[in-house]
């Protein structure tokens, strides 16, 4: 393509990326901007200091949301409640361990580190209670949602399609109670969606740096296209990758989705610049780079999680391989990576497992068939023996249930249909952006159903089907482009369902949060029966 000429859209890549947006940037007449915008869609908004405004406030209000009587419930006033029983114990022991559990006499210490040293901040900052073991969550709670914000501008170019991603995830039930408990998922959920924001900051920095490229004339160099220098952003993706998996191990099946995702990426990119070999040329110039970025920097971001472990001589199977009960191919590496290997392989064993006996499964349990419209939500508090609660009554519940808010989780299966018809028939990036890592996360957990398995497994995906659905409100809204009937009415249909979602959380509150409420109250709160 000669210098300076500007060839027709002709990919995904081009498809209008402002539906919802509140107002286009003012037009840039500089070549490079030209071509930025001829191939690769819409730049990003101008209204940048409106879009961080938007995102402090909702992050505020989220924060509020999320922090308030962070401290109850607790079983009694300082007794986790279910899962944080093994959590928080295990936290606390690491403040005065070190950084590590304690070793038990039983293999229980079976996820990684990173998580409960996060839980041990808030400890540290205000002792074993509620608020202690809860706080580091609510902050990860709180900064998913200022991400969800960037993260929706970005996908959208839209800062109104940005709030509303952030209004939602305010109000998912599971995103709320998740980012209230001293459990690992929240955490994990954090950092995959960290992970997320970074490659989608790294997929824009390729454009702009192809933009470049065309406009110079650099593209006719090659017939695999240009190098494309570092990617600062997508080193920041696989360490964020190698947290997720610090966190929990389910975070690998994100390492697969994303390092999918940035192959795809880079090979639309370079085929939307017009490069002549797009594939060749991302195998030539982007798959090393790739695997570096998303494999093995995440392999060592994990490693460093363990930093206590590997310093310490009390660690759960620490000199595992210096007794020999094991070896095999790996026996060149350091006795420390190899007892690690071992000591994950006693994991990998209880993990697999994990099950309940046949004819007396768990009262609570749920298989991922009924994750995504939150079928079978779970009990994590129940409280009806007090008669002076103050609800009103003579009798009073106090309950706490993880539970989606309908109005978004009910959607699920229509927003997967949607987004993959889409995807395949459209040809519509932002889509199959949101549906890879949804799917990716959900999908695994077929492999073995016969594992014991529970809703909150599912607070990775959260996210995704807020993105998802925020992809769906920006088609209704319609392009700023659109005349004003059309703007008009997806403006009032879109209100509406927000104001749907808002007003099922607030219904959701009491048993969200703890709070005192009648008997009759408590029954109204459980529309299915799978509920009970």
């Amino acid at each position: 393509m000669p210098k300076g000429q500007v060839r027709a859209p002709a990919s995904a890549d081009q498809l209008d990326d402002d539906e919802g947006a509140a107002h286009t940037p003012a037009e840039d007449t500089s070549e490079v901007q030209e071509v930025r915008r001829s191939l690769f869609g819409a730049p990003m908004p101008s209204d940048r200091l409106r879009g961080w405004v938007v995102t402090i406030i909702l992050g505020l209000i989220g924060g509020i949301i999320r922090l308030q009587n962070l401290g109850w419930p607790a079983d009694p006033s300082t007794t986790p409640v279910f899962d944080e029983k093994h959590y928080v114990p295990q936290s606390w022991q690491m403040l005065r361990n070190g950084g590590i559990e304690d070793n038990p006499g039983y293999e229980l210490t079976v996820h990684p580190p990173l998580a409960k040293q996060l839980i041990a901040i808030g400890e540290w900052m205000f002792g074993y209670n509620g608020w202690g073991w809860r706080f580091s969550a609510a902050v990860a709670g709180t900064i998913m949602i200022i991400l969800i914000v960037r993260i929706a501008r970005r996908l959208t170019r839209s800062t109104l399609l940005g709030a509303l991603a952030g209004v939602l995830l305010i109000c998912d039930g599971l995103s709320h109670l998740q980012s209230r408990m001293g459990m690992l998922d929240i955490f994990l959920a954090l950092f995959v969606l960290m992970a997320f924001a970074c490659l989608l900051a790294d997929r824009d920095q390729v454009r702009d740096r192809l933009a470049v490229a065309v406009s110079e004339g650099w593209t006719e160099a090659t017939r695999y296209g240009p190098r494309l220098g570092v990617r600062w952003w997508r080193f920041a993706a696989g360490v964020s990758l190698g947290l997720a998996c610090g966190a929990k191990w389910s975070g690998l099946w994100f390492v697969a989705s994303f390092g999918l995702l940035s192959v795809f990426w880079d090979v639309t990119a370079r085929r939307a610049a017009g490069i002549e070999r797009p594939w060749l040329g991302t195998l030539r110039r982007d798959l090393l780079p790739s695997l570096w970025a998303l494999l093995v920097i995440p392999v060592l971001a994990y490693l460093a999680t363990w930093w206590a472990w590997f310093a310490s001589e009390t660690g759960v199977d620490r000199h595992l391989a210096e007794r020999g009960r094991h070896s095999g191919w790996y026996d060149f590496f350091p006795e420390a990576l190899r007892s690690l290997w071992q000591y994950g392989g006693t994991v990998l064993n209880f993990h697999e497992n994990l099950s309940t006996p046949d004819g007396d499964p768990h009262p609570w349990e749920s298989k991922p068939w009924t994750w995504p419209m939150g079928l079978r939500p779970m009990l994590y508090y129940y409280d009806n023996s007090a008669t002076s609660f103050g609800c009103g009554d003579d009798k009073c519940v106090r309950a706490t249930m993880l539970i989606g808010t309908p109005a978004m989780w009910w959607l699920a299966l229509p927003m997967v249909a949607y987004g993959l018809w889409r995807w395949m028939a459209r040809m519509d990036w932002r889509f199959a952006a949101v549906l890879v890592p949804y799917l990716g996360g959900l999908l695994p957990w077929f492999t073995n159903l016969d594992r014991q398995m529970y809703f909150f497994y599912a607070t990775p995906i959260a996210p995704f089907l807020v993105l998802g659905l925020v992809l769906i409100l920006g088609q209704i809204l319609g392009s700023a482009r659109a005349g004003y009937e059309r703007r008009g009415t997806g403006a009032l249909v879109v209100a509406l369902y927000v104001g749907l979602v808002v007003a099922n959380f607030v219904w959701l509150w009491p048993i969200l949060n703890g709070e005192a409420i009648t008997e009759d109250r408590w029954q109204a709160e459980l529309w299915l029966p799978s509920w009970r």
